[in-house]
């Protein structure tokens, strides 16, 4: 016979796991906002520099920003390896 299924535990290490997410979304945030050096800015700079690429629907200029963003990345976290 099955073990019976004890859904409230399974359901609150999910919402556990769902926490340690966001936790980290927002930790990896602001990892990010300090290695562009955006955290010289003011926050309303911030704000409407985000506000300007929510309301873009230009394709390509959006291509190009995940291209810069993406070597960024990748440069960054390759230094990041190299340090450890």
């Amino acid at each position: 016979m099955r073990k019976p299924i004890d859904i409230d535990s399974e359901l609150k290490v999910l919402a556990d796991k769902a926490k340690q997410l966001k936790e980290r979304r927002v930790q990896q945030l602001g990892e990010l906002v300090i290695a562009t050096g955006a955290d010289a800015r003011d926050a309303e700079t911030l704000a409407g520099a985000l506000l300007e690429i929510k309301e873009t629907n230009d394709g390509a200029r959006k291509e190009s920003w995940r291209k810069r963003g993406a070597a960024f990345l990748s440069r960054h976290s390759a230094q990041a390896w190299n340090a450890n």
